[in-house]
């Protein structure tokens, strides 16, 4: 084919369209990418170079039931290491070793791992205003200042196995803590920043801020008061017995509300990587089982009365022992309580009578009981770490050990578990299912965002039962084991216990948890009160739950029954006087008196009581106790002196 001019001229003009079109297709190109794909690509690329330093929301507070806050969070300083803007790490650890007090090769060790960022731990978390000012001062390349949550716990140890202990990375590790950790954690933010692949900041790019989400605020059903009225009488039992643990629980049984928890050993939860492990891993009152002796029976009583077998006139003889099975179970009371009522066999907390109401039952009546008793099954109650305690399979129960759980021995339970039955007899007959947290609140409006409602697990009893066990119960403290726990003014009704402790198989000799459970006002319980001591070592005492547990038991129901302003009752049961029990007497009402009339009236009422006199002036214008109060014999009036008789006061002096 021959080339002519315009086949020349042809081609090139076809050739020039194909490179306009090309041009004009790149020349699309580039306006698509740059003005449709560009966010897109942006966005991409930022997320290739963008690094993050994490920022820690404010954790929830804390709070007892008058939103008094029992823990907090308090901002500080921690240092985040980014390693790969950090160009001489050796010169970097010899700076912070001798701020942070750590050794310079575990600082340069953490800066040569190969990741985005790391903490200083343990040395560079939460520091001091005065240390976070010198490590600003260096301007270290890599090294930035972040602010953290430190947990305060401003009353100590109180509450602190309710509480619950924080990690190192503010994470709830136990209790209530980690319990409601999603609600009092709250979402972190972060500081965005971007860097390139070698991990330095780029020029020309600004931070971004993601802001962290506070936690809630978390309200407890724990009074304050009362867990220090609790609190305080543990540490008197430890100095006074020497135990290897002690565990104490106060209840509302109308709701099943814990208004306080307490245990022995303790810790403080600011400081508890200085405890041992066993005593913050593991909250006693919830966790631990043990056979618990006598304050057992109470379930035994109660499906007694409820299946008809028994009434409480009915009369038992008890001649010091019980034959089962060829053995031969002995009443505490050498030579046996012979013969008395069965309100008498729960007065004396006879064994043998115990063991005769588990035969009237039948061994599947009495555990139907006590699994509807809430027995060997868990609580629900909203901590973590709760035990369900061990009851005999009831195919392998046999005479011998129906007769020995009727007692409460052979069983294993939980103090939980034993206030939550009791709570059910307090209660109507009504079971409640137990609980620490009332209320979440919103920590900025203060407005209750979730809240707990009571809630009835089952009727286990009929309300006239619940009323006779109670009636019964009270009979123990003003008249029988339960003594030490009355009140003057105060219906108390309770049970006691010793139950030995058993050992590799075998009960080990003097090993005893001595306990007793009681509630208050007998005829209108408002308060449950436990209390168990493992292995008390008394001088000069026997070791029994009377003599030991209920006292103090007696002493928190007291304490605790004033700070709900629960009124006094005149009426309810006397309390049966008995050899070494300390006399009581009324104390006169001195106020408006001169000091010679006082003496008067006191020589008058034939009242043995000592005085103590503060200030000066003729009248005495207030005293301690008040007036008309039940003290033992030889106690101490405080008398306060002034100038006038108080505004009501008779002017006795013409």
């Amino acid at each position: 084919m021959r080339v002519t001019p315009r086949l020349i001229r042809r081609r090139l003009v076809i050739l020039l369209m194909c490179l306009l079109a090309a041009i004009a297709g790149l020349i699309g190109r580039v306006f698509y990418i740059q003005t449709v794909q560009s966010p897109w690509l942006s966005g991409k690329a930022k997320q290739l170079w963008s690094r993050n330093i994490p920022v820690q929301g404010v954790r929830g507070s804390i709070l007892d039931s008058s939103g008094q806050p029992l823990a907090y969070t308090a901002t500080a300083l921690s240092i985040l290491a980014i390693p790969s803007q950090i160009k001489d790490k050796v010169a970097t650890a010899k700076a912070l070793a001798p701020i942070l007090q750590m050794p310079e090769n575990v600082i340069l060790k953490k800066l040569q791992r190969r990741q985005l960022s790391t903490y200083l731990n343990p040395g560079g978390r939460r520091l001091s205003e005065q240390v976070a000012e010198k490590i600003r001062s260096l301007h270290l390349a890599g090294i930035y200042l972040t602010e953290e949550g430190r947990r305060v716990y401003p009353y100590g140890d109180l509450a602190a196995s309710v509480l619950g202990i924080t990690g190192g990375d503010g994470q709830g590790l136990t209790g209530v803590e980690k319990e409601y950790d999603s609600v009092l954690a709250g979402k972190p933010g972060a500081i965005l920043y971007y860097a390139n692949n070698k991990g330095e900041r780029m020029p020309g790019e600004g931070d971004d801020f993601l802001p962290p989400v506070n936690g809630d605020d978390v309200e407890l059903t724990i009074n304050k008061s009362i867990q220090e009225y609790v609190q305080r009488e543990i540490e008197r039992a430890v100095a006074e017995y020497n135990p290897d643990h002690v565990t104490a629980i106060v209840a509302n049984p109308k709701t099943g509300a814990i208004l306080a928890m307490a245990n022995y050993p303790t810790f403080n939860p600011a400081d508890w990587r200085n405890y041992p492990p066993s005593t913050y891993n593991h909250n006693l009152a919830i966790w631990q089982t043990f056979e618990p002796g006598s304050t057992f029976k109470v379930v035994t009583l109660s499906a007694a009365l409820q299946e008809n077998k028994v009434n409480l006139n009915d009369r038992f003889y008890d001649p010091g022992y019980y034959e089962v099975a060829g053995h031969r179970i002995r009443c505490w009371k050498a030579g046996g309580h012979g013969s008395q009522s069965y309100l008498n066999v729960v007065e004396n907390s006879c064994n043998p009578g115990f063991i005769a109401l588990g035969e009237k039952l039948g061994k599947n009546t009495l555990f139907s009981y006590i699994k509807r008793f809430g027995f060997g099954q868990k609580t629900g109650i909203d901590l973590p770490g709760e035990g369900t305690g061990i009851l005999f399979n009831l195919k392998k129960v046999g005479p011998l050990e129906l007769a020995t759980t009727a007692f409460g021995q052979g069983v294993s339970v939980t103090p939980i578990q034993q206030v939550m039955a009791l709570s059910a007899v307090a209660n109507g007959g009504k079971l409640m299912k137990p609980y620490v947290v009332q209320s979440i609140i919103n920590p900025v409006t203060g407005q209750v965002i979730e809240s707990t409602e009571p809630t009835v697990v089952r009727q286990v009893i009929s309300p006239s039962v619940a009323a006779e066990v109670r009636s019964a119960l009270e009979s123990v403290v003003a008249n029988g084991s339960g003594g030490g726990a009355y009140i003057q003014g105060y219906r108390v009704a309770g049970k006691t216990g010793t139950a030995q402790v058993a050992k590799n198989g075998r009960y080990e000799s003097g090993h005893y948890i001595v306990s007793f459970i009681g509630m208050a006002p007998a005829n209108n319980p408002v308060l449950v009160a436990y209390i168990a001591i493992d292995y008390p070592r008394p001088k000069n005492q026997p070791v029994f739950g009377g003599v030991i547990a209920a006292p103090i038991v007696g002493r928190i129901l007291a304490d605790s029954l004033a700070e709900l302003g629960v009124p006094k009752s005149n009426q309810g049961l006397a309390k049966k006087i008995r050899w070494g029990d300390p006399l009581t007497v009324t104390l006169p009402n001195f106020v408006g008196l001169t000091m010679k009339q006082a003496r008067d009236l006191a020589l008058q009422s034939t009242a043995q009581i000592r005085t103590q006199v503060n200030g000066q002036g003729q009248y005495i214008v207030a005293q301690a106790p008040a007036g008309g109060t039940s003290v033992a014999e030889g106690s101490t009036v405080r008398l306060i002196l002034g100038d006038t008789p108080p505004a009501g006061a008779i002017d006795k002096t013409g």
